[in-house]
């Protein structure tokens, strides 16, 4: 296991909602504005700010099979976007 994969599925499984995100994504925006507006905790890395954020991005690809952010974990299990988090409120 890589140290990436470590870091991410650390964060997956320590977080019960966990948002993986870039500061200047209207979606991501949107994803996290919605999960705030209902007091829902959780927890956010901004890919673009992070310093491993893009082998973060590719890990997350690999596993979710999706390689758009917002990429949103509730209880370890993938939700997926933007749309499905909203949906899932």
């Amino acid at each position: 296991m890589t140290a990436v994969s470590k870091i991410v599925k650390s964060l997956i499984n320590d977080n019960t909602v966990m948002v993986f995100s870039k500061s200047y994504c209207p979606y991501c925006n949107r994803a996290k504005a919605a999960l705030k507006d209902i007091n829902v905790e959780f927890k956010a890395i901004e890919l673009d700010v992070d310093a491993n954020g893009s082998a973060i991005q590719a890990y997350l690809a690999e596993l979710s099979k999706q390689r758009t952010v917002p990429n949103v974990f509730v209880k370890g299990h993938h939700v997926g976007g933007c749309d499905d988090t909203l949906a899932a409120i």
